[in-house]
Order: C-alpha cells, then sequence, then structure tokens
C-alpha cells in the first residue's frame, strides 16, 4: 500500500476544516484522477500526501510509514520517493530547462556524473531535447510543464501528483502531458491528477474521486473510455 487516509481532517490556522474525515487508500500501480469544483480542497488533499502539511485529526500512512505525527527527519527520504507536477511550473528563471530538472538530484548532493544521463533521456523523452539550453523565459507553456514533469520524474520516483498539469496549456498540449502520464503508470508508477478538465477524464476512462465541500463523496470505478486517448 502506497498511501491511506483514515477519518483524515485538515484545518488552516484552528480555523474550519477544508478537509473533512476523508477515507481513501492508494495501491502500487494505480491510477486516480482527483476532481471537484474550485475550494473544494483538491490542492489540501495533494499538499497532505507531498507532505507540506500534516493531518489535524485522523491518521495519515504513506508506503507504510505513520506519518500523521512522525518526526520532520524522518518525512525527507520519504518525500523522495515522490514527485510533484504544480500548475503554475515553479521553475527557476536563471537556470536552464536542463538545470531545473536537474536540480533535486543536485540538492540531494547526487553527483553530476550520475544524473546527466537521466536528465538528458527525460528531457528527449518529454520531446524538448532542443531546448535543454533555454530558460524558462523563453519556453511555452507547454514547454514549461514538460520540463516541469520531467523535474518531477528525475528522482524516479514511486508515485507523482500533478495539481492541474493542464490549466496553463492549450487542449492538444494537454492531451499529451496526459498521454504522458499514462505511460508512466504503465511503466509502474502510481499517479494522481487533480483536475478541472472532466473531457480529459472521460477519454482516459480511469478511476475517478470527487471532493466537494472538503469530503470525499466518489470514488467511481473507471467509466469505458469514450475518447481517442488510451
Amino acid at each position: 500500500m502506497i498511501l491511506s487516509f483514515d477519518q483524515v481532517g485538515l484545518a488552516y490556522d484552528g480555523g474550519p476544516e477544508c478537509l473533512k474525515d476523508v477515507n481513501f487508500s492508494l495501491s502500487e500501480g494505480e491510477f486516480r484522477f482527483l476532481t471537484g469544483p474550485s475550494g473544494a480542497g483538491k490542492s489540501s488533499f495533494l499538499k497532505l500526501i507531498y507532505l507540506a502539511m500534516r493531518p489535524t485529526r485522523g491518521r495519515m500512512t504513506l508506503f507504510g510509514e505513520d506519518v500523521t505525527n512522525a518526526d520532520r527527519d524522518a518525512l525527507p527520504p520519504l518525500r523522495r520517493r515522490i514527485g510533484v507536477v504544480f500548475q503554475e511550473f515553479r521553475l527557476l528563471d536563471h537556470l536552464t530547462a536542463f538545470e531545473n530538472v536537474a536540480l533535486p538530484m543536485k540538492v540531494a548532493g547526487v553527483n553530476q556524473q550520475q544524473y546527466r544521463e537521466d536528465v538528458r533521456e527525460l528531457l528527449n523523452w518529454v520531446g524538448l531535447g532542443s531546448r535543454m539550453d533555454a530558460r524558462p523565459e523563453t519556453l511555452s507553456g507547454g514547454e514549461k510543464q514538460r520540463v516541469a514533469l520531467a523535474r518531477a520524474l528525475v528522482s524516479k520516483p514511486d508515485l507523482i501528483l500533478a495539481d492541474e498539469p493542464t490549466g496553463n496549456v492549450d487542449p492538444q498540449m494537454g492531451e499529451k502531458i496526459m498521454k504522458l502520464f499514462v505511460e508512466l503508470n504503465k511503466l509502474g508508477a502510481a499517479v494522481i491528477v487533480a483536475t478541472h478538465d472532466l473531457q480529459l477524464v472521460d477519454a482516459l476512462g480511469k478511476r475517478t474521486m470527487r471532493l466537494d465541500g472538503g469530503r470525499l463523496i466518489e470514488d467511481a470505478a473507471p467509466a469505458r473510455s469514450r475518447g481517442r486517448m488510451r
């Protein structure tokens, strides 16, 4: 089991709960969509998973470890097993595409000789082999999103989280990005994608969770894909 929530609640600074009584589990190799209206708690749900926050009540386990009240020193090894793709990219403007993708490895103290080829292969895989030396200001929205995706993958994570990954790109690029997530899932990574784009959800036919008012109100089995993507 990669992840489980047991009656999890989350409140910011003693305010009302933005997540309420959430029960959820995710196994190795699963793919889930997370949907719901703005303000439903999707980003907060993802923040709990990548350990930016902890539950204010209930119990959460990640990779078999109870992280509800775990010491901070115990969290970095778990975080390194998670790749996160943010909607706003979070690229560093003074670094090239190659350097942005390599940053997690550099921060972890890995020698460049050990990760250089992996970074090159990832950028080629997302279609940016010719843009390795480009800085973010010269990249399109779709190119920035693919750099962010490559950066999330460079440490070979067991779990990939994506927060509205198609929100800043055109529909064609959004479809390409979703196909990359499907391929990653086929290679063994568990994937959770938070999105408003129900057309993409319908096209892929993956299992779908829905948050509304902070409650996980639906965890539906996959519908048969009606779109073009496979």
